[in-house]
């Protein structure tokens, strides 16, 4: 027998459990209409990729992932989708939620099915896609994504793998009987996710107040390396943490997680699903659920479907309506009273109490704390109940969280046993949540500043790079009109050269005009010529003409790449101007070119 150890605390409450075994699990058969809520789990709730009209078969998924953490939903048979909107969910606030309504056609036809023969010859991570396509979570817990918890970070070996059969909660016993009529089905089911995780050991803890299922699983591992180990009954040892304190004498440490410490549990549902998608093909449909209390003629363990309205299910057990005092969802301990009995199953659902007012009387009233201690004598994660109950009163949640608030299971132990009958376990879930909300409310904030930040480092940044350019530009702009003047200084400087020039000219002009008087007068007196001499061009005055026009030319010019630098508003007008100019240079320069022909075809006189 392997060693076991003890976790601090806990309690022997009432088990009540032989209610609900005295028969085998019973289908419950198919409701007139299901409420499939898409978010099930932790995680992201899923989106429906149906419409209303269509009809669906009967393992069809009809709700997805696209993206986040979460597992899709399938139809539990075959029908029509009547509604996609807000309905009544299982949920301590009463609150509603986004539900797909399905109406059953009562023909319950299958979809096409994948059944895997051989798992072994697959990759890890095609596995553990087929379970996450089925749709598989936790079923006895908060519903942590399956295919998620089997692949957990690479520096965590897994060492041992737990399989979670305590089921230590009063009145509940859809484990326990699954593990007497399905132990096969567990076992398989094991094997995959060992396979997947390759644990160095197998462990499945049974309390010892279920020896028929102890006997079914021993049977059922015979010749596997699967060990059973029956546990001490007491409460809460079906609580993650303490099921692997008994069985590995392991803590998991204070914020961790099992993983943490190499060690993983799942529960029994969850291992009976993962071996039907697996073998089968079957995605998660349906579920065992204990229905007990004494307000039913008919108590014990139902197949239900997915979506099946509470009040269906409780007809199917023979509920007598004016003997309930309190309908509770879950166990007693940590189960809380449904107000409504049209909410669903869904997959975390394992137990629906009807209760009469002698069974499960309304707690006295809330007295002043004694100080007696006992709550904390029975905390299985040895906190102090007291402390943590005056802060979450007094609404100090800072100095809760300092006592390790989040470490509490809830499991009810410290309102069990209160003497004053204080519901510490509801303020305890109070703080929790309004710290959750402050948190959500924080990172929000600080998620808006780090978007406001990054918004005026962008806007700096681009007004840096534009100064930058802005300065850029001006450089240029110096440059090019430096440029410029020393062009217009070269420009002028060439144009007095160009005066000197045209100054000779008109020297030479004028001795040839005095030339050409005397040769003139000279042909008229001698009669030689017959007409009147044709008067010859001032070839100086035209060069001197065309070298002031050329001069403006430029000094226009100059200026228009000025104004174009500086986007001036007389660009325009500065670009007729250098037009201009530049056609009267042309014309001075074919005047010019005109004289000088004339000049040079004119008879020569004699003297």
């Amino acid at each position: 027998m392997s060693q076991l150890w003890d976790f601090s605390g806990g309690i022997h409450p009432a088990e009540h459990k032989q209610i609900s075994t005295g028969r085998p699990i019973q289908a419950s058969g198919i409701p007139r209409q299901l409420m499939l809520p898409l978010q099930q789990h932790i995680g992201e709730p899923a989106e429906p990729i149906v419409k209303v009209g269509d009809r669906v078969l009967k393992g069809q998924k009809i709700a997805d992932i696209s993206h986040g953490m979460g597992v899709p939903v399938h139809a539990p048979t075959s029908g029509i989708i009547e509604g996609i909107g807000d309905y009544p969910v299982p949920h301590p606030s009463g609150m509603t939620d986004a539900c797909i309504v399905l109406t059953p056609d009562g023909q319950d036809e299958w979809c096409k099915l994948y059944p895997i023969s051989d798992y072994r010859k697959l990759d890890r991570n095609q596995v553990l896609e087929i379970i996450q396509s089925g749709g598989i979570s936790g079923m006895g817990g908060a519903g942590f994504p399956t295919n998620i918890k089997l692949k957990p970070p690479r520096d965590r070996k897994i060492d041992t793998l737990i399989l979670n059969g305590a089921e230590c909660e009063p009145y509940i016993t859809a484990d326990d009987m699954t593990m007497r009529e399905r132990a096969d089905d567990v076992v398989a089911g094991l094997k995959v996710m060992a396979w997947v995780l390759r644990p160095e050991r197998c462990v499945i803890g049974i309390e010892d107040n279920k020896p028929e299922a102890a006997t079914a699983l021993l049977e059922a591992c015979q010749g596997t390396n699967i060990e059973i180990t029956v546990i001490p009954t007491k409460y809460p040892s079906g609580g993650e943490k303490q099921l692997i304190e008994i069985l590995t004498g392991k803590e998991v440490p204070s914020g961790g997680i099992p993983a943490d410490i190499g060690v993983m549990c799942q529960n029994i549902g969850t291992a009976i699903a993962v071996g039907q998608v697996v073998f089968q093909g079957t995605p998660l449909i349906s579920r065992t659920v204990t229905v007990t209390g004494d307000a039913v003629q008919n108590p014990g363990n139902f197949d239900v479907l997915l979506g099946t309205p509470v009040d269906y299910l409780l007809e199917q057990a023979g509920v007598q309506p004016d003997q309930i005092n309190r309908l509770v969802l879950g166990g007693p301990m940590m189960g809380y009273t449904l107000t409504t009995t049209a909410v669903p199953v869904i997959k975390t659902s394992n137990c629906i109490i009807a209760a009469t007012a002698d069974e499960l009387p309304e707690p006295p009233p809330e007295q002043a704390c004694i100080r007696c201690g006992q709550c904390a004598e029975v905390c299985p994660m040895e906190l102090l109940p007291q402390q943590l109950f005056w802060h979450a009163k007094a609404t100090e949640f800072e100095k809760a969280e300092h006592l390790n608030l989040f470490d509490c299971i809830e499991c009810g132990a410290c309102s069990y046993v209160c003497p004053s009958s204080i519901p510490l376990v509801q303020y305890y879930r109070y703080a929790k949540g309004e710290i959750r909300v402050q948190r959500a409310e924080q990172l929000k904030a600080d998620r808006a500043r780090e978007r406001f930040e990054a918004r005026q480092e962008r806007l700096d940044r681009e007004q840096q790079e534009k100064d930058l350019r802005r300065k850029e530009r001006a450089n240029a702009a110096a440059q090019a009109q430096a440029k410029k003047k020393a062009e217009a200084q070269s420009a002028s400087a060439n144009g007095e050269a160009m005066n000197e020039r045209a100054a000779r000219s008109a020297l030479v002009e004028q001795a040839l005009a005095r030339k050409k008087a005397s040769t003139e007068a000279a042909k008229a007196q001698s009669g030689a010529l017959a007409e009147t001499a044709q008067e010859k061009p001032d070839i100086g005055t035209l060069e001197k003409q065309l070298a002031q026009t050329q001069a403006k030319l430029e000094s226009m010019q100059t200026m228009l790449e000025e104004a174009k630098a500086q986007q001036a508003d007389n660009v325009e007008k500065l670009e007729r101007a250098v037009s201009k100019n530049y056609d009267r240079v042309k014309r001075a320069e074919s005047a010019l070119a005109d004289a000088r022909k004339t000049l040079a075809t004119a008879p020569q006189s004699t003297e």
